[in-house]
């Protein structure tokens, strides 16, 4: 490979910025038509994880009663060395099966904006949450058998069914969270 100094000395020419916004324009819309309408569509359902809502003690009896459906939350810590394999083994689930779904992840040992330096482990998820408060309470809101190991996963049907999975779930109990 050569550099952009060997290639002007060798009689080439750098790509300019306009041909280079082309180029990913081009391969933007190139990487659209691959993916098919409905991964397409699914890339547009997904936010710019440039938010952290706060997760309190009423937090999860909330998205139980109203939440979206069908809805998965990936609870999680800084330090979780699983917890990104496990989101994108849930997230190649999701995509696979072209539906929208919610795909939040909850970081239970950073609170507020600092949560944001660890969002680039959990692209592709609609909604990023930060513990805020006392976190064995909200642990307890969420599961009082939770034995506050991580990954912690949460799928909610939209039938309304709840399944909980320490670690990635099996492929029996996606299938039956998403049929």
């Amino acid at each position: 490979m050569t550099s952009s100094s060997e290639q002007t000395r060798q009689g080439g020419r750098k790509p300019s910025m306009a041909r280079r916004g082309m180029l990913a324009a081009s391969a933007g819309a190139a990487l659209a038509a691959w993916m098919g309408p409905a991964q397409a569509q699914q890339r547009k359902l997904r936010v710019t994880l440039n938010s952290v809502a706060n997760f309190t003690e009423t937090t999860w009896a909330h998205l139980l009663e109203k939440g979206p459906r069908p809805a998965a939350y990936i609870f999680t810590t800084t330090y979780c060395s699983s917890c990104p394999e496990a989101f994108d083994k849930l997230l190649a689930f999701v995509l696979a099966s072209h539906r929208p779904v919610e795909l939040a992840v909850v970081v239970m040992d950073v609170h507020g904006p600092r949560v944001l330096e660890h969002a680039h482990h959990y692209v592709g998820a609609t909604r990023l949450y930060a513990f805020n408060g006392f976190e064995p309470a909200i642990r307890q809101s969420v599961d009082p058998k939770w034995p506050n190991v991580t990954p912690y996963i949460v799928l909610l049907g939209r039938d309304g069914s709840v399944q909980r999975s320490i670690g990635a779930p099996e492929e029996a109990m996606l299938k039956k969270w998403l049929p």
